[in-house]
């Protein structure tokens, strides 16, 4: 009975809410473009024309102007992270930028290139992404070259993540949030950029070797793997899944992990029906092919010594950010009152 009750709840809280939000998240869903057609190779490979270089480089100039400022936003759903004078970041920088790339991807972060031997700087190579990413994905998508680019500063405990992106095409904010998650990352604000238009999918490698370097503190090279399967898992699927809100599964991924972290789910077959369940709580057609990738990494997942308490707060603020949807929407105060009361049943799961 108690089964029952907290599925008919799920059921038409989060019906309800989804296809509420459809219009609101939609920046974040519309990522368009696949893995194959926007890697970084593709995409550092190509000849940009005269006029593009021109509108680059005053876009680059006005950026750099004000750096201060949030520069404009290229589209997806983000944070509006913001790096200040008081701030003090840490950046992983792309080893294969050219100097005006360098430049573009530093405006783009709020950074003057010629503060740069002020900051804390590592370098991404190549190399370093096939490491880690040839086990998920083929040499000719990783590409031969590294320009993913990443600042990052750490925030006060219990601040969360906050993350912008720009120039990233593949990997919403939502995938990055519960890869790093997973990783054991928290209370940091990120921005990741590209100079054009990539894919982000090595772009965690840079967060993870920036964030070591702030910390003083190693991430396990397993857990690292596992955030990056994490990442490459949920954007295959997504890819895979047209016209599914990429919102609805990232939703659905946080919350099966709050469940393992919670010891809800001890085996595979808990893990395989748990998985059908909440796909059809969340509205998501999923394939014999697509459970079996989430049951192989929620297994990998359940074997490692994860920092389950950041995963379970990940979770946690998925719940948070459809009650805030809801109140942003100027609801009655009973409609309020009755979204609130379970938005703290949801929380009380992951706690």
């Amino acid at each position: 009975m108690k089964k029952m009750k907290r599925s008919i709840c799920l059921l038409l809280t989060f019906a309800m809410l989804f296809s509420m939000q459809s219009v609101a998240f939609a920046a974040e869903g519309d990522n368009g473009g696949t893995l194959t057609q926007n890697t970084e190779t593709t995409q550092s490979t190509e000849q940009t024309s005269e006029d593009t270089q021109q509108s680059t480089q005053q876009s680059t100039q006005q950026s750099t102007q004000q750096s201060t400022q949030a520069p404009a936003q290229s589209e997806g759903s983000d944070d509006q992270v913001v790096i200040t004078e008081n701030d003090k970041p840490y950046l992983a920088l792309g080893a294969d930028l050219t100097a005006d790339q360098q430049h573009t991807v530093l405006a783009l972060m709020g950074i003057e290139a010629a503060d740069l031997d002020k900051y804390d700087v590592v370098y991404v190579n190549n190399s370093e992404e096939h490491k880690y990413l040839d086990d998920y994905l083929g040499a000719d998508k990783i590409g031969t070259r590294s320009l993913s680019s990443v600042v990052i500063v750490e925030t006060e405990k219990g601040s969360g993540i906050d993350i912008s992106t720009y120039n990233i095409n593949y990997c919403t904010v939502g995938m990055y949030k519960n890869a790093l998650a997973t990783a054991g990352v928290t209370d940091a604000k990120i921005i990741i950029a590209g100079p054009t238009g990539i894919s982000g999918t090595a772009a965690l490698v840079g967060i993870f070797k920036a964030y070591e370097e702030m910390t003083g503190e190693e991430i396990d090279e397993k857990t690292v793997d596992a955030a990056l399967d994490e990442l490459v898992t949920t954007g295959q699927l997504e890819e895979a899944l047209s016209g599914v809100d990429s919102e609805n599964l990232e939703a659905m991924i946080a919350e099966l992990k709050a469940m393992i972290a919670n010891g809800e789910l001890d085996t595979e077959q808990q893990i395989r029906d748990k998985i059908q369940e909440l796909a059809k709580e969340y509205e998501i057609n999923l394939t014999d092919e697509d459970i079996q990738k989430l049951v192989d990494l929620l297994q990998k997942l359940k074997g490692l010594d994860l920092d389950w308490d950041a995963i379970a707060n990940q979770a946690s603020a998925w719940a948070d950010k459809l009650g805030e949807f809801v109140q942003s929407e100027g609801f009655g105060a009973k409609v309020v009152a009755f979204f609130q009361k379970a938005w703290d049943w949801i929380k009380s799961l992951f706690s």
